[in-house]
């Protein structure tokens, strides 16, 4: 995902010091810089497809070819779908960083903890709140 992509590359890992306090200015300064530029990036993908889809829009004679692109741009589509929601909770990040709730579980209020803010910096529920919300959504889909 471009998530895991774009931190890795460009933000190593906050090293929180011994005693440091969760959530201080440094590591909301961070997750800020991670969030920005994951947006960002995402932004500059969806204006690429749209300028793509807008020079590539040719109509083949072929009925083969013509479904083969019916369904790229589809799939393309589904994909800058799954991006809009996801610059949507990147927003939604950043205002609970400025609000001052970023990093804390939305379920039961505890520390979502540095290591899988890294993994996830859109991560609103603990790994235990996660974990029963996932058990959860499989029972209810057998």
């Amino acid at each position: 995902m471009a998530e895991d992509l774009l931190h890795k590359k460009q933000f190593p890992p906050y090293a929180a010091k011994k005693g440091e306090e969760y959530m201080n200015a440094k590591q909301l300064s961070h997750f800020r810089e991670i969030l920005k530029a994951l947006k960002e990036e995402l932004q500059d993908d969806i204006e690429r497809t749209v300028h793509t889809m807008q020079d590539e829009a040719t109509v083949f004679a072929d009925p083969n070819d013509r479904a083969s692109q019916e369904s790229d741009i589809a799939l393309e589509l589904r994909n800058r779908d799954r991006e809009r929601k996801l610059i949507k909770k990147i927003d939604e990040s950043l205002a609970l960083i400025e609000n001052g709730d970023y990093g804390y579980c939305d379920s039961c209020g505890v520390e979502i903890g540095l290591k899988r803010l890294e993994a996830r910096p859109t991560a609103t529920l603990c790994i235990d709140c996660k974990t029963l919300e996932e058990l959860r959504e499989k029972q209810v889909a057998k």
